[in-house]
């Protein structure tokens, strides 16, 4: 990358000390055909794992339609037309270069931002990531007109009967995942928290790990209802650092006695970088009547992969 970046340690120090007599699971996710479907819909690979039973096409145009949300939401709200040449691996690398500039009335259309990419720019490309954060934090419904709202709506829905709810399990699994609670001290230590149950210093995150560039993956939480349990600082981009990379900085971010990791994806690449880092690797699977899939996952299931590289699960792991 040759920049210098800032990695996150400090604002997981609160984490780590809450577990020390406890326990901290991190579920690191991939995004596209895991969390979401969206090449699978375009390519027709998931409507034809089900061998004449889904409409191609019109999984095709699903696709379609929300690849125009995400193009025309990361360009009209997220300066993607700006910052596309200067991906980053997550949202605070370039924290150093932020002053803290009031940017309340700052015009990003007139600061020159661009080459060089010297100190100057990464100030400026900060402010971006900053206000970008903030937008994240505050959600699509409050810029999204009562029509758009409405279409977005609409395309969710349609998208989840015809995935047979993939959309809605996977979300319902990740608040399994997740305490619901967010730590309004730290946006990369938020969606942690004590899970209901008897071990109060049992502790959950959600970390999102996509090969894809990080604006328009901020961009696909939003879209598809996620950023509500993977905050803006959980998501990393391995574009071009590559998954063990990122999977260093989050065991460097998580570095305690009692922490588990688990990966969760359907790519080559967070396999082989889950087996680098030797942790539990759960491969999502898109055919009907796999148990590896949305629908189909269960809190029963991870746990067994748990129970592999950890030891035997105990009682909270073998929940559904």
């Amino acid at each position: 990358m040759g920049d210098n970046l800032h990695v996150p340690h400090e604002e997981t120090k609160g984490i780590v000390e809450d577990t020390v007599d406890g326990r901290l699971d991190v579920y690191i996710w991939d995004m596209d055909e895991t969390l979401i479907l969206l090449k699978s819909l375009l390519n027709g690979m998931y409507a034809e794992a089900f061998n004449g039973l889904k409409d191609v096409q019109k999984g095709v145009e699903i696709g379609k339609m929300w690849e125009k949300h995400i193009l025309d939401l990361c360009d009209s709200h997220f300066f993607y037309e700006q910052i596309e040449n200067y991906n980053k691996p997550f949202l605070d690398a370039l924290l150093q270069y932020d002053d803290g500039k009031d940017l309340s009335g700052y015009k990003f259309d007139q600061d020159g931002f661009g080459p060089p990419h010297d100190d100057d720019n990464k100030r400026k490309l900060a402010y971006r990531h900053r206000y970008i954060a903030q937008k994240y934090e505050k959600g699509l419904h409050n810029f999204f007109d009562q029509e758009t709202t409405k279409l977005w709506d609409e395309l969710y829905d349609v998208t989840d009967k015809y995935t047979d709810r993939w959309l809605s399990s996977a979300r319902a699994f990740l608040e399994q995942c997740s305490s619901g609670k967010k730590d309004a001290m730290s946006s990369v230590a938020s969606a942690v928290g004590a899970v209901d149950s008897s071990d109060s210093n049992y502790q959950q995150v959600n970390v999102l790990v996509t090969s894809g560039s990080l604006i328009p993956s901020l961009v696909k939480c939003l879209l598809f209802r996620l950023d509500g349990i993977i905050t803006h600082g959980n998501v990393y981009s391995s574009w071009e650092v590559g998954k063990v990379q990122c999977f260093q900085w989050i065991k460097e971010r998580f570095s305690c006695s009692n922490v588990r990791f688990c990966v969760i994806g359907d790519g080559w690449e967070e396999c082989e970088a889950a087996q680098a880092m030797r942790w539990p690797f759960v491969k999502i699977d898109l055919r009907p009547g796999s148990s590896h899939r949305f629908p189909g996952l269960t809190l029963r299931t991870v746990g067994y992969y748990f129970s592999v590289v950890y030891g035997s699960p105990d009682a909270e792991d073998d929940k559904d």
